[in-house]
């Protein structure tokens, strides 16, 4: 299997398998969601559409990153919204690079948005596809976060099917990053203590995250676990 690891930035074409990967904290959140009961994540391109939607559709609730605004219903936390009963729900998800990156490959023919609590579902996935030529899009800080990266390595080695690999020093890299020093330290708006501990919690839930064109959306739901 061909990985390549690419920031937004460096998106130059359609890649065939696209792997969407926002440890800290957009899908992470959106694992969350599904775990709460949501139907499904209408992944918005700003906050301004965000709101469109959900003024639309009165039942969809809207979510966003930094600290909670007037008309949105919840912040990117997985920890706020572990308790949140979202049952048939739909919500419309805005962050500054986790849905950023998904919407940068829409139109790729496969669209998985991953982060360390669905892994594993992840790599099951890619390998039941046989999919030989992945791209992983690391979408914090430019395509530096160390997070993002060290996610979309151990998804990349679990997907080879090579046999076990150890997480260990994947998370290890992951808790020392600049984003998981940041939770840790309170620093990002609308964040929660349990935060970190909830996006290194690896492989939480056993299904991946499957972004699908439903024009003019891109919506994320739960694939086959």
């Amino acid at each position: 299997m061909e990985s390549r690891f690419l920031g937004i930035d460096e998106l130059t074409d359609i890649p065939a398998v696209a792997v969407v990967v926002d440890v800290t904290r957009a899908f992470t959140v959106a694992a969350w969601a599904f775990a709460r009961g949501a139907e499904k994540i209408v992944l918005a391109e700003s906050l301004d559409e965000a709101l469109a939607l959900t003024s639309g559709h009165p039942d969809w609730i809207a979510l966003k990153d930094g600290p909670p605004a007037p008309g949105f219903d919840a912040v990117n936390s997985p920890a706020l919204l572990r308790s949140a009963d979202l049952t048939g729900r739909t919500v419309v998800q805005k962050t500054t690079a986790g849905t950023v990156g998904a919407l940068a490959v829409k139109e790729a023919p496969l669209v998985l948005c991953a982060s360390f609590v669905v892994a594993d579902a992840t790599a099951r996935l890619l390998r039941s596809r046989g999919c030989t030529d992945v791209t992983y899009v690391i979408t914090g800080e430019q395509g530096r976060a160390e997070e993002d990266l060290a996610c979309a390595q151990y998804i990349a080695r679990r997907a080879t099917g090579d046999g076990p690999t150890d997480p260990a020093p994947f998370l290890h890299r992951a808790a020392t990053s600049r984003a998981a020093t940041e939770l840790a330290q309170g620093l990002r708006a609308g964040s929660h203590p349990d935060d970190l501990a909830l996006c290194l919690d690896l492989d939480r839930f056993p299904f991946p995250l499957l972004a699908t064109s439903e024009p003019p959306l891109l919506t994320l739901r739960p694939g086959p676990s």
